[in-house]
């Protein structure tokens, strides 16, 4: 193994056509440690384009209704050929579209189909690279739930990949035992992506995208955020479950546990530094108290009170065995000394939202039961000096001076990891508020 190993996936804006592979060719090309490259699917090439795997998903709801899928195959077809033909290399993209129609016809599968942007993507890219091509059905494991293996991954893919001196593996999906192909959700090129710098012990894994690293806020509501140079493992997580879109949550796990660096990158700049998410600061290095706001909308409030509730009559506890026999998923729980406050997305809640109260008003007789709808819900993160600031203060008192009001808060212990719950129609404001506040701390 090399001195210094790189893991690097490229997302679907990085494959989306023949000058997008060039650009890849030319940044692993630069860095000969750069030895396991991770693909996804071809994404947009322009912002009215469709992603290919919105197209073979398009394929199976049509295959699965006996409905014509051949115009979905054709456009698919059109795509890979595209790039085939800009890259000047023979491939058999004719034997794998039939394949595909064929499994189509006789059997689909929605994961499979799905898929099959990703392995032919990897297939192509390893024969215009001269590298392996390593298959995920061999060494992403799932079991026959569809969950991922994570122990059986970890020696299938370490297996599987070191005894490559370089290789390209399709992100975004795996197999059970009997072969059965299952998918992360979408975006789940990046867990693969985490998966192999792990399996390989990487020194860093490089995740390229069409961003030159994540920004301190949303730059459809902040005109030209902020780059954020640094940030911790559990910053990213927070900011990427909240709503930043440039890396899939879950893909942080596993590198955190084996503290790997994570660096976006940017395809299209690949000079810019991008941004790096590790667990502790270089030596020397300067960050802002408040690193990045993010957040959804979409989120309503269910406040249950009940004299003391906290007396140790396992109230809680029986309130979360309700949502958990209803697999109803929360974002997240407050507990006082006469109430319940539960903060729970509103597209889940409003299907059973009256059999839920009811079943709350029989099984737990609460003094008062309330909801309040039309909430989003805001994350500011922040791990540098906040134990000595009142940055979590001062960001409270800027939306109050704003004329926001703040329905809930809930605080991380020791850090500058705030979830305030506002009104919707002042998500907006409210997001750019914390934004210049963190610019005025710079």
């Amino acid at each position: 193994m090399s001195e210094h190993l790189v893991v690097a996936k490229f997302g679907g804006t990085s494959v989306a056509d023949a000058a997008q592979f060039r650009k890849i060719k030319e940044i692993v090309a630069d860095n000969p440690q750069r030895r396991f490259i991770v693909v996804s699917a071809p994404g947009k090439r322009y912002p009215e384009d469709r992603k290919v795997t919105d197209l073979l998903l398009d394929a199976y709801v049509k295959a699965a209704a006996g409905e014509s899928f051949q115009e979905e195959l054709t456009r698919i077809k059109a795509r890979f050929q595209e790039i085939l033909t800009g890259l000047e290399i023979h491939f058999p993209i004719d034997d794998e579209i039939e394949h595909l129609a064929y499994s189509l016809r006789t059997d689909p599968q929605r994961d499979y189909t799905a898929s099959r942007g990703e392995y032919l993507t990897a297939k192509i890219m390893a024969k215009y690279l001269g590298f392996t091509f390593v298959d995920p059905a061999w060494c992403v494991c799932f079991d026959e739930n569809g969950q991922l293996d994570m122990a059986m991954t970890s020696r299938t893919m370490r297996a599987s990949l070191l005894p490559l001196q370089r290789a390209v593996i399709a992100g975004f999906y795996g197999a059970d035992m009997i072969g059965v192909i299952h998918t992360f959700e979408r975006g789940g090129s990046d867990i693969t992506g985490s998966l192999a710098a792990c399996a390989v012990g990487a020194d860093l894994y490089e995740n390229w995208t069409d961003v030159s690293g994540l920004y301190a806020a949303d730059p459809r509501i902040v005109e030209n955020p902020a780059t954020v140079s640094y940030m911790s493992y559990r910053e990213l997580r927070t900011l990427s479950y909240m709503g930043a879109s440039v890396l899939h949550s879950d893909a942080v796990l596993s590198a955190s546990e084996m503290e790997i660096p994570i660096n976006i990158r940017n395809t299209n700049r690949p000079d810019d530094a991008g941004t790096m998410i590790m667990r502790h600061l270089p030596h020397g290095v300067s960050k802002n108290p408040v690193t990045g706001v993010s957040g959804r909308k979409g989120m309503s409030v269910i406040q249950i009170e009940k004299v003391m509730v906290s007396d140790g009559s396992g109230f809680s506890a029986l309130m979360l065995d309700i949502l958990k026999e209803r697999s109803l998923p929360f974002e997240y729980c407050l507990t006082g000394i006469d109430s319940i406050t539960l903060v729970i997305r509103s597209d889940l809640l409003e299907s059973c939202k009256d059999d839920l109260f009811e079943e709350i008003r029989r099984t737990l007789n609460p003094d008062f039961i309330g909801l309040r709808d039309n909430l989003s819900l805001i994350a500011v993160t922040g791990e540098k000096a906040t134990e000595s600031s009142d940055a979590n203060v001062r960001v409270l008192q800027k939306l109050t001076e704003h004329g926001i009001e703040i329905s809930t808060i809930n605080q991380g212990a020791g850090k500058l990891n705030l979830l305030i719950g506002v009104p919707q129609e002042r998500y907006e404001d409210a997001i750019r508020t914390i934004y210049e506040f963190r610019q005025s701390m710079a």
